[in-house]
């Protein structure tokens, strides 16, 4: 298994616990499972040269979960993008979701200039399509905060925010408001 050092670290401080909880619930489905660590982390490029083909992981900085990493295919012009990219759901902002970062990081995936979006969630797809359900959701929604922001809004506030263009997803109806609200809480205080 092959992770970025931030994902191995998340691992090792939460997925124990994670799992005991998931124990604690979900008793025979859990039977057998286990944490198991990554063989190998690294910080910025991972590179297998496997039958000809060249393949690369990548760190090109924070985004949905700490560590997240895209595996590219310069060859093919292919990505798999994880979580980086999403398009048939609406994607989720954790506690540790760095929306701001992820912008960031975001422009460096669309250097890449895949032909195939391969996501975490979906079937593929093409960069321009990931590009309205990832970005432009996360430039949309930290726009409508920074507004309830200036205008003196509450938490409340950032929850009624109309995302009702992204309601045809699915998740939408659990993660939306949800979504606002953690963006709220950390854009108080960027």
């Amino acid at each position: 298994m092959i992770a970025h050092v931030d994902a191995a670290q998340e691992i090792e401080e939460g997925a124990f616990s994670l799992l005991s909880r998931m124990q604690g619930y979900n008793r025979d489905k859990a039977a057998g499972t286990e944490v198991v660590m990554p063989d190998i982390t690294f910080e910025d490029t991972y590179v297998i040269e496997l039958g000809g083909m060249r393949i690369e992981a990548l760190y090109l900085g924070p985004g949905h979960s700490p560590g997240d990493i895209q595996v590219w295919l310069p060859e093919q012009k292919l990505v798999i993008s994880g979580d980086m990219a999403f398009h048939q759901r609406l994607l989720p902002i954790f506690d540790n979701t760095d929306t701001k970062g992820w912008l960031e990081t975001y422009e460096r995936f669309l250097a890449l200039e895949p032909k195939i979006v391969i996501p975490g969630h979906g079937v593929p797809t093409t960069m321009d399509v990931v590009t309205t359900y990832t970005r432009d959701y996360l430039v949309f929604l930290r726009g409508e905060v920074q507004k309830v922001l200036d205008e003196g809004g509450t938490l409340d506030d950032a929850y009624k925010i109309d995302q009702s263009a992204y309601a045809h997803l699915d998740t939408f109806e659990e993660l939306a408001a949800r979504n606002a609200g953690v963006v709220f809480e950390v854009m108080e205080f960027e």
